[in-house]
Formats: structure tokens, sequence, C-alpha cells
């Protein structure tokens, strides 16, 4: 038994350089290889604080008010991901719809333009290296003042580049009766 696994072990570890060399998969795309991108304002992604609030900000807005969909992707790294979770009806399982800027932007847009705010009101951080995790805790509302309607979790991971920070994924839930938020990520 022993001698078969080394064997299939060495035959998988000649294996990789092949399939490698014969991989037709072109590999992702860098920040810089992406020149039409839209260009951030300094002043929202020069900290994370910054790239927070102006990531609330920017979905955020009354009735009527379209939104400014190239500071959106401004602040994302070109191929980010949003990703929104589902639950099934019985609320013991979840699926995920992963989604680029653009799809986000088709997908919200008409009902962010009905009216709708969100905001941060609790930050967990946490950093390495050129990396930062957060666990942003939200509140939704119709109105800026209004009730809110829905809270959360936002995990958004981050990257530093040196000159800037970038949205790399957000992986969000939505809070229920039968998954409410922990008090440690409340204010």
């Amino acid at each position: 038994m022993a001698r078969s696994f080394a064997l299939i072990a060495a035959l998988l570890l000649l294996s990789v350089p092949v399939i490698a060399q014969t991989s037709k998969a072109p590999l992702p795309s860098s920040i810089a290889a992406h020149p039409d991108w839209p260009k951030a304002e300094p002043a929202d992604v020069s900290s994370v604080d910054a790239i927070l609030a102006s990531l609330y900000d920017v979905i955020s807005g009354p009735a009527g008010q379209p939104r400014d969909w190239n500071r959106f992707r401004s602040l994302f790294v070109p191929d980010a991901r949003l990703i929104p979770t589902r639950h099934n009806k019985t609320g013991n399982g979840a699926d995920v719809v992963p989604l680029t800027p653009e799809q986000y932007q088709e997908r919200a847009a008409s009902a962010l333009v009905a009216g709708f705010f969100e905001r941060g009101i609790h930050n967990t951080t946490e950093s390495f290296g050129g990396i930062v995790h957060v666990f942003s805790t939200y509140e939704s509302r119709h109105t800026k003042d209004g009730q809110p309607f829905q809270r959360g979790i936002n995990s958004i991971q981050l990257l530093k580049d040196g000159n800037r920070y970038w949205v790399v994924t957000i992986l969000w839930d939505s809070e229920t009766p039968t998954n409410p938020i922990p008090a440690k990520y409340l204010p």
C-alpha cells in the first residue's frame, strides 16, 4: 500500500511541470494591465477608513440620484468579486452569487436609485503585509435618517499596493432572527 502511494505521488510530481507547460488558460491580469480602469480619487483610497467610507458612500443616496459607477469601480481591482450569500428556505444552508463590479452594478442599480443608504457601524480589522481583512457591520436604510431595514456583515478583503488600497473581495451576509450579529461585531 505504501509503495502504491509513493508511486502515485511520484507520478503526480513528475506531471506538474507538464501540466503547467501545456495549460492554455491565461494568467489573471495585474492591476497595471488594466490601463482603462477608472482612476480613484487619492482621498478615497488613502487609508482603510477612507476606502471603507468611500465604498459605503458611493452606493448610498436618495431616491432618483444615480450612483457614480466609475467611482465605484475605481475602488476595486479590475477582477474583484462582490459576493452576496443566499440562504435556503429552511435556513440550514447557504450559497453564494459571485459578481464582478459590473455585474453588481447591473443587478443593484435600480434598487439603489430607489433610495438606499448604507453605513458601517463597527469594524474589526486585521492586516498582514499587503493584505487587510475587515469585518464591517453595516446598517441599510431607505432614507439617510430613516430606520434601518437591514443589518449584516461585509467581509472585505483589501490590498495595499504601496500607494493606495484596493477592494479585492466583499462577501456579505444579512442578519436574520436565526442568524443574529454577535455582540463582538456591534458597537
